[in-house]
């Protein structure tokens, strides 16, 4: 049995020793207790430091690495590692060490026990998350599970052991604007849900600012809803009613009364308010059709500038 685990990197140089040495130690301690063998899939996002010079030195039997040209992001580089993996089981974790390693050993249990196709990690605590951060993080997860279809879980990450043939499912979906937590759930197969505490990087900076965050839970919701286009919808017939009935009121009020002062304030405040919903409604539109607009392109997700290593599986020949 190949488990090959994939490692985004980006600007990692720091923990990088760190992390091949909790790995090193896992790896070992999973193949005396169950004779798998590993590959390490470590695929560089267009590192700046000196990530890339240690992915080579470290790179040889079971232990390989793709470098990109620049940085794609990291859903590019899950998919490129998902694409050159040769694991029967398959791992997705974060270098940073936020993911222990340590459960590596429950998610492989799970998996050996047959009815599983997906040993998952959900974090129970934001501890040592900015509050406003773990505040907009609960609003995303309540607002996208009932806008969409596919179910997220709350607390989902990224650091997973899948089956072969849900990782053939997923690479199945080529989409160039991709949402991983997402997709995860849409291919479907029985995931167990494994509890874990958040845990602080064990050295560097963290790549995710609340903007970035915040760009991709718009990317999510875009991704698996059409629920924002019907709100636009929802909005125009509604204020096409209401223009309706104010014409009405205006006619039968100069009518029946007249209208000797201007209304000139209040048309005002209702250009305005028609205004920003147009534009609100037009924002709406203009990000489906971004989105669309780079699909139809067909640009590919990632390009590689450099790769090395070799699978643990590989034969070697002199």
């Amino acid at each position: 049995m190949l488990v090959s685990i994939i490692v985004p990197c980006c600007n990692e140089e720091a923990v990088l020793p760190l992390f091949l040495e909790e790995i090193r130690k896992t790896e070992a301690e999973l193949s005396a207790a169950w004779g798998c063998k590993f590959e390490l899939v470590f695929v560089d996002d267009g590192s700046k430091d000196g990530t890339l010079e240690i992915l080579r030195k470290a790179s040889g039997e079971g232990v390989r690495y793709l470098s990109f040209s620049r940085n794609f992001g990291k859903e590019a580089a899950m998919y490129a590692g998902l694409q050159h993996c040769r694991g029967d089981y398959v791992v997705l974790m974060d270098a940073d060490l936020q993911h222990p390693p340590s459960m590596l050993g429950e998610m492989y249990a799970a998996l050996q026990e047959g009815q599983w196709d997906c040993a998952a990690a959900r974090r129970v605590s934001r501890a040592g998350e900015p509050p406003i951060r773990s505040f907009f993080a609960r609003r995303f997860y309540g607002l996208i599970n009932r806008i969409s279809d596919t179910e997220i879980v709350d607390g989902a990450c990224d650091f997973r052991m899948m089956t072969r043939r849900m990782v053939e499912a997923i690479l199945s979906l080529g989409e160039y604007n991709r949402f991983s937590k997402g997709i995860f759930s849409w291919v479907g197969f029985r995931t167990k849900w494994l509890p874990y505490e958040n845990v602080e990087r064990a050295a560097g900076e963290t790549k995710w600012s609340f903007w970035s965050l915040l760009l991709y839970s718009i990317q999510g919701i875009i991704g698996f809803s059409t629920a924002p286009l019907a709100l636009a919808s929802m909005l125009g017939v509604t204020l096409c009613v209401l223009s309706l009935l104010m014409v009405a009121y205006i006619v039968v009020k100069t009518l029946l009364f007249g209208d000797p002062v201007s209304g000139w304030p209040s048309l005002a405040c209702m250009v305005m308010f028609v205004g920003g919903m147009q534009l609100f409604c037009t924002g709406i539109l203009g990000q489906y059709l971004a989105k669309t607009y780079l699909e139809v392109k067909r640009r590919p997700i990632y390009v590689l500038a450099e790769s090395g290593g070799e699978s643990a599986d590989e034969t070697k020949t002199d």
